[in-house]
């Protein structure tokens, strides 16, 4: 976060709600264009787009006009909770046999043999 976004957050932002990720969410006090209002994030941590849960999503792209509350969402069996994006991170998902994990995996049946020329 810079210090310009600091500061115009301080002066014209109005915090409507945080999520369970820690980030804060905002919307501009005098509103311009009543259709469009200006709404923003401040991110807990490093700014990855994809910390940002969908119901957070959605009013953000003004999908939804008012900021989602707790409980408001049902949340359904099947649903796992929302996860951000770990690729290039140390928590990313690597398959067996990747670099990072040691560079060997498990022969199996199927493995071919290469052409080596004569």
């Amino acid at each position: 976060m810079t210090m310009g976004t600091r500061l115009f957050t301080w002066l014209r932002g109005a915090q409507v709600g945080q999520d369970a990720f820690g980030n804060r969410y905002y919307r501009e006090k005098r509103v311009r264009d009543p259709k469009r209002d200006r709404r923003w994030v401040l991110y807990n941590g490093a700014p990855e787009a994809s910390k940002v849960p969908p119901e957070w999503h959605a009013w953000l792209h003004h999908m939804v006009a008012e900021p989602p509350h707790a409980g408001d969402r049902p949340v359904r069996a099947w649903q796992k909770p929302h996860l951000p994006n770990l690729t290039g991170t140390g928590l990313a998902y690597r398959p067996p046999g990747h670099t990072l994990k040691g560079g060997h995996r498990a022969r199996s049946s199927g493995d071919y043999e290469p052409w080596q020329p004569s």
